[in-house]
């Protein structure tokens, strides 16, 4: 992908427009805060951390918190001190934050990093778009290594529209050039002009529509629609826990279109031991698409406590 904003929800990570671009699905989520102790009565307040204490903050919606969690109980797990700053809010704040050393640690994504550093930035690999973000941070922080998860834009078709043609997990976006003409897709008004969107869907996969329907940024109507089959395909963010609820079919992206968006550590040099990045990277290590969507699933539809769901993976994953 050459850089430019990741379609339409401010998780506070997408895109070029990155903050701007995602808002109304992130505000959707906002209000799912963990349990763990917050330990500042107001997020925004700024006062560095105490030494030896690791801050790890969050961005104001759900999956942010949960990723908090993780990373704040991985290094629990080391010996680390920990405390939590949880739902500060956009990526503007919290860069702020993270420069100032108010904040040790944010879960971020990659590619919508690096848009909001560059927006002019090409995207040609998670590697690369790692490397070009580490040269735009501010030169007190750095990128740890990032996850395989990625929250980012699909074209997903719901159960009825995977059945009738025989689409899976496996099938790609190609895999709709031949049925393309019978489909109705939606998506934010912005998806059917942007080239992460209709304009790439036809120009990389050759895909064209039956229509395009203007709804929401991933969100409710989206998601509706897609449910009752007023579309067969839309713009669903791979991670959202309807796929799962819904049975929706997320198409894969060979070609990369919708670039970029791995899960990855934001660090504050200073306020992080060796010890502390290699629990960071073995997290990492272990976080994929398919267990992010699975862990959001328990948090935002089985309504458990993300603290709880954090310790529980870890556990799971040999990290605790």
């Amino acid at each position: 992908m050459t850089s430019t904003a990741k379609s339409s929800r401010s998780r506070t990570r997408h895109t070029g427009a990155a903050a701007v671009a995602l808002t109304a699905a992130t505000a959707l989520l906002a209000g799912c805060s963990s349990s763990s102790d917050d330990t500042s009565d107001n997020p925004l307040a700024g006062e560095k951390a105490e030494a030896g204490t690791v801050v790890v903050g969050s961005n104001n919606f759900a999956e942010s918190t949960l990723l908090a969690d993780i990373y704040g109980e991985a290094l629990k797990a080391k010996g680390l001190k920990v405390t939590y700053k949880h739902n500060i809010g956009s990526r503007e704040t919290t860069y702020g934050l993270m420069k100032n050393g108010s904040v040790t640690v944010l879960p971020e994504y990659n590619g919508s990093l690096l848009a909001y550093l560059d927006s002019g930035a090409e995207q040609k690999s998670a590697e690369a778009v790692n490397e070009a973000a580490k040269g735009k941070l501010d030169q007190k922080l750095t990128l740890l290594e990032s996850s395989p998860a990625e929250n980012k834009d699909s074209v997903s078709v719901n159960a009825e529209t995977a059945k009738k043609y025989g689409l899976t997990v496996e099938s790609t976006l190609a895999d709709l050039k031949e049925v393309a003409p019978d489909l109705v897709i939606g998506g934010s008004p912005e998806f059917q002009t942007r080239q992460q969107g209709l304009k790439g869907l036809e120009s990389v996969y050759g895909l064209k529509f039956k229509s395009f329907k203007a709804l929401d940024a991933g969100g409710p109507l989206t998601q509706s629609a897609l449910t009752k089959n007023t579309v067969q395909a839309a713009d669903v963010f791979t991670t959202d826990p309807t796929i799962i609820k819904e049975k929706f079919v997320v198409l894969k992206d060979p070609e990369n279109l919708f670039g970029y968006a791995n899960v990855t550590p934001l660090v504050y040099k200073e306020g992080l031991s060796e010890e502390g990045v290699a629990a960071l990277n073995a997290v990492s290590a272990k976080l994929d698409t398919k267990t992010l969507l699975d862990l959001d699933a328990q948090v935002q539809l089985d309504k458990k406590d993300p603290l709880d769901v954090a310790k529980e993976w870890l556990a799971s994953a040999g990290l605790d």
